[in-house]
C-alpha cells in the first residue's frame, strides 16, 4: 500500500504540474495492462517508475520491467517537448456541443461564470471539460474545476464562486432540486465580428483541412481570437518600480477599433483569469516564450495601420498561418 501511495503522490505531483502530458499517459496504459493480468505485477513496475528521474520536456527515461508472455521488457518513456494539446479530445467537445452552444460555454468560462457539464459517462465529462480548459489558453482557469463531481457534492452546484464541474446524468434530478441561477445573455457576451470568425472557421474546419488535422485548425483557431483581442498588450507594458513592467489598462483597452471588442475587455479585465496573465508578463523581466507570444509578435510585425478588424482579417491571419505550415512541411 506505500508504494501504490507514494505512486499517487508521483502520478498528481507531475499531473497537476503537465496535466496534459502523454507521459503520464504512458505510464498509465502500461500499468493497466499489468493489472489485467495481476496486481502484483503492477507493484514492481511502479516502483521502477518513480525510481527513475522525471524526464525533462523531450527527454525520455528507460524502464525495465517482466511482463508475463513478453519476458523481460524495456520500455522509453518520452514526455513531449509541448505537451499542452496532448490528450485534449476536441473530437469529444464537438460531438457533444455544436459550435454555438460550444462558444456560449467559451464566453461564460472567460468572465469566470458559472458552468455544469452534465453527461452520461464519466469519459466524456473527462473529456469535454479538459477540452473547454484548453480552449482558454494563454489563459488559466483560477477557479473550482471538478470534472466529475460525486453526487454526494452536488451542493457544490449552489456555490456563488465560479466554477467548471461535470456531473453525470443520473445525478440530474437531485441537480434540478437546487436553487440554481441561469443567465440567458451567452450569444451576446464576445465581440460579435471576432465572434463570428470564429465561429465560421469551427464551422467549415474539416472543409479546410482534413479531419486528423482539424483538431490542430481549432487550437489554432481560439489562440488566433485571442491575437486579435490582447495580443497588443506588450505595446502596453511601461517600465514601473524596480524594473518591473506594468500594464497601462486604459491605453490597451482603447488601442482597440472595434467598440465591441473594448466593451468586452473592460468585463474580461476584470477576471481573475487576466489578471494572472498580466501578473505573469509584468514579473517576468525576460519575457514570456510560447505559442501565443509567437503568433502575438507575427500579429504585430504584419498588422496594417490603421488596423482592421472582423471576419476577413481573422481568417486571412489564421489561413496565412496554415498556409506557411504547409508549405515547411
Amino acid at each position: 500500500m506505500n508504494t501504490l501511495n507514494a505512486f499517487l503522490s508521483f502520478f498528481f505531483l507531475h499531473a497537476i504540474s503537465d496535466i496534459s502530458s502523454d507521459f503520464i499517459g504512458q505510464i498509465l496504459e502500461e500499468v493497466e495492462l499489468r493489472r489485467e493480468v495481476s496486481t502484483a505485477l503492477v507493484y514492481p513496475f511502479m516502483r521502477s517508475v518513480m525510481e527513475a528521474p522525471f524526464p525533462a520536456p523531450g527527454r525520455t527515461i528507460v524502464v525495465k520491467s517482466f511482463l508475463p508472455g513478453s519476458g523481460n521488457k524495456v520500455l522509453e518513456l518520452c514526455r513531449p517537448v509541448d505537451s499542452r494539446l496532448e490528450h485534449v479530445d476536441f473530437q469529444s467537445l464537438f460531438q457533444c456541443l455544436d459550435v454555438s452552444r460550444l462558444l456560449q460555454v467559451f464566453a461564460s468560462l472567460l468572465l469566470e461564470r458559472r458552468v455544469i457539464f452534465i453527461a452520461d459517462k464519466l469519459s466524456t465529462l473527462s473529456r469535454c471539460a479538459h477540452a473547454a480548459i484548453a480552449l482558454l489558453y494563454p489563459f488559466t482557469w483560477q477557479h473550482t474545476y471538478i470534472p466529475v463531481l460525486p453526487a454526494s457534492m452536488i451542493d457544490i452546484a449552489c456555490s456563488p464562486t465560479p466554477f467548471l464541474i461535470g456531473i453525470l446524468s443520473c445525478a440530474l434530478p437531485e441537480l434540478e432540486k437546487l436553487p440554481l441561477e441561469e443567465i440567458s445573455d451567452e450569444d451576446c457576451i464576445l465581440p460579435s465580428k471576432l465572434q463570428a470568425a470564429l465561429q465560421q472557421i469551427l464551422e467549415e474546419r474539416e472543409q479546410i483541412l482534413a479531419q486528423e488535422t482539424a483538431l490542430g485548425l481549432i487550437s489554432e483557431a481560439f489562440v488566433r481570437f485571442f491575437v486579435e483581442l490582447v495580443g497588443h498588450y506588450s505595446l502596453h507594458m511601461a517600465p514601473g518600480d524596480a524594473g518591473q513592467r506594468t500594464l497601462q489598462r486604459d491605453a490597451f483597452r482603447k488601442a482597440h477599433t472595434s467598440r465591441g471588442a473594448r466593451q468586452f475587455l473592460q468585463l474580461f479585465m476584470e477576471t481573475q483569469m487576466f489578471a494572472g496573465f498580466i501578473q505573469d508578463r509584468e514579473l517576468r523581466r525576460e519575457g514570456v516564450k510560447g505559442l501565443f507570444e509567437l503568433r502575438a509578435a507575427e500579429h504585430l510585425e504584419t498588422r496594417p495601420e490603421p488596423e482592421s478588424s472582423g471576419v476577413n482579417k481573422f481568417l486571412k491571419g489564421l489561413g496565412e498561418k496554415k498556409t506557411s505550415e504547409r508549405q515547411s512541411q
